[in-house]
């Protein structure tokens, strides 16, 4: 089991590796955080050994995103367009820094699936998705059709309730938004890490209506006993580059 971890003073946010050549190039749109709070010792039960919780003011959380991706390689004007979602916690690696560590993503693209498998070595899944925009609402439905994996399902409408703002360092928004490196072990236990670069979020406070959700049964977690925090996105671009051996 991964031992609990907290940072210096529990609020520090993400730092921003130093841009490395870009694989790949994309942008994210309509985007919804939902984060619900945790027992640290929660999440650890379900972490990956050398990944250890990062918690913020010792709590740790769980984030459930859907949005729109349009996704090709760094340079080139080749792009797909699909639905994802995933679920994520926050943790440090195993020289302490940051990261994202996800439990699924979903996604509707057999395409954008497979290349993420082998190339990022991610926990994609297929899924089938409805998106819908009616004004400043989202409409999102997935439900996952991948052979030999948990059935999952996740429906919501969100759209904006406030003005934007960029999180400030050192606050819980930054802590759950501004993350730049992910962290994902193969089949055979070797643990890598990949990092991302863009520009800082722009986010706004969300209602969401969720009609839907077994994602965290289907990655081990009861649901957790309280309201989720909910910001939508602005849209933003983004790079990523290969995954290393950590």
């Amino acid at each position: 089991m991964a031992r609990s971890a907290t940072g210096a003073d529990g609020r520090d946010s993400g730092t921003r590796p130093t841009p490395t050549r870009g694989l790949l190039s994309m942008t994210w749109r309509d985007l919804l955080f939902a984060h619900w709070a945790v027992p640290a010792e929660t999440v650890a039960a379900r972490l990956p050994d050398r990944l250890s919780v990062d918690t913020f003011e010792g709590t740790a959380y769980l984030g459930i995103v859907p949005f729109r991706m349009e996704i090709g390689p760094a340079g080139l004007p080749f792009r797909l367009t699909f639905d994802e979602l995933n679920l994520r916690t926050y943790v440090r690696g195993p020289d302490g820094d940051r990261g994202v560590h996800f439990f699924n993503l979903d996604a509707d693209d057999r395409l954008g699936v497979s290349v993420a498998r082998s190339l990022f070595r991610l926990p994609y899944y297929r899924a089938e998705t409805e998106f819908r925009r009616a004004g400043e609402r989202v409409h999102f439905r997935s439900r996952r059709t991948h052979p030999d994996a948990p059935p999952a399902r996740f429906a919501a409408e969100y759209g904006p309730d406030g003005p934007a703002f960029t999180p400030e360092p050192g606050t819980l928004e930054a802590f759950l938004v501004e993350n730049y490196r992910f962290y994902t072990m193969d089949d055979g236990g070797r643990l890598y890490h990949g990092d991302i670069d863009h520009e800082p979020w722009t986010l706004r406070p969300a209602t969401a209506e969720i009609t839907g959700n077994t994602l965290f049964e289907a990655s081990g977690f009861d649901h957790p006993d309280v309201d989720p925090i909910l910001h939508v996105a602005d849209p933003i671009r983004v790079t990523a580059g290969r995954v290393h051996r950590t």
